[in-house]
């Protein structure tokens, strides 16, 4: 294949992703992911690499899926920024392979596949564990990730309130402005997720900000932050006393540091809630950590390319 790599910006990933296709596409991947058949995808633990004189880390997350013809890696420095910082917190690109040949089909660029596809999972949990009638949402955090998740929150779910918090007032207020609907800007955490029925965590802590004290009983909690084994956002009592869901067993129980240091037990992946060998105990308290996948971004940037072919 002698034919040069298509290269797929950030505004155009922009312009042909979007949510009404993503989910489906994701369910079935998160799916497909649980029933651990290597003969429907191969997809090893992300490796990664530290950048000690940066404080940030590279990630690898090869994936192949042969029956969708899929061969693909991302590969993400993520950083632990200081408050204040002007530093980008992510950046993401995604190769897509010809799995026959071994040539790179496409390099896309991967920020917008990485906000979309980690805020349509946290939706896909919300749609199975969140209350019913769920009329209050939190988030915790104001960068990408945090407009990302108001975007697929708002766009498949109705809530009567919407509620934001950061470290800093100004950024709060500065979210509020740059989203469509109305949004409260709160002080405090405790303010922000008192009764509320659904609550987003995708913050830079690597302590715990979330109390299971705070938490209205039967509230729905997607920890997005975190994504290291000395990180934290959640504390162990909320941790321990809630139904604890995960994207990968495996990842969360080498990565995730809301479930290593306060030793919850994992109850299930969200693919074995689609698959329906787990039950969605919705009635319940729950948390779902979010790692993000290497087939999420797989299934994404193939579909990224699909939407770009078909409008050029």
């Amino acid at each position: 294949m002698d034919s040069p790599p298509i290269v797929i910006s950030r505004d155009e990933v922009k312009r042909v992703l979007r949510y009404i296709d993503l989910i489906p596409r994701l369910e079935s991947a998160l799916a497909i992911f649980s029933r651990k058949n290597s003969l429907e995808i191969i997809q090893p633990l992300r490796s990664v690499i530290p950048l000690s004189k940066y404080n940030g880390f590279l990630g690898l997350m090869p994936t192949y899926m042969e029956q969708e013809g899929i061969l693909s890696t991302k590969m993400v420095c993520f950083y632990k920024r200081e408050d204040g910082s002007t530093l980008p917190s992510t950046q993401a690109t995604v190769l897509l392979f010809d799995p026959e040949y071994g040539n790179v089909k496409a390099i896309i660029d991967g920020e917008v596949i990485t906000a979309m596809r980690t805020a349509a999972a946290s939706a896909i949990s919300a749609k199975w564990l969140m209350p019913a009638q769920a009329e209050v949402l939190a988030i915790l955090g104001t960068g990408n990730e945090a407009l990302s998740h108001y975007n697929v929150f708002t766009e498949i779910f109705t809530f009567k309130e919407v509620r934001v918090w950061s470290r800093t007032r100004e950024r709060a207020e500065a979210f509020s402005r740059s989203v469509a609907g109305p949004v409260k800007v709160c002080v405090t955490v405790e303010e922000a997720v008192k009764d509320a029925d659904a609550i987003v965590t995708v913050t830079r802590a690597t302590q715990p900000i979330l109390f299971g004290k705070w938490i209205k009983p039967g509230a729905h909690v997607a920890a997005v932050g975190a994504c290291r084994p000395d990180w934290r956002e959640l504390d162990d009592e909320l941790m321990r006393e809630a139904v604890v869901y995960v994207d990968s067993r495996e990842g969360a129980t080498t990565e995730s540091g809301d479930v290593i240091l306060s030793g919850a037990t994992v109850f299930a992946e969200l693919g074995e809630v689609l698959n329906e060998t787990r039950p969605a105990l919705r009635e319940k308290t729950t948390v779902f950590k979010s790692l993000g996948l290497g087939i999420e971004d797989a299934v994404s940037a193939k579909l990224v390319l699909e939407r770009w072919e078909a409008t050029e």
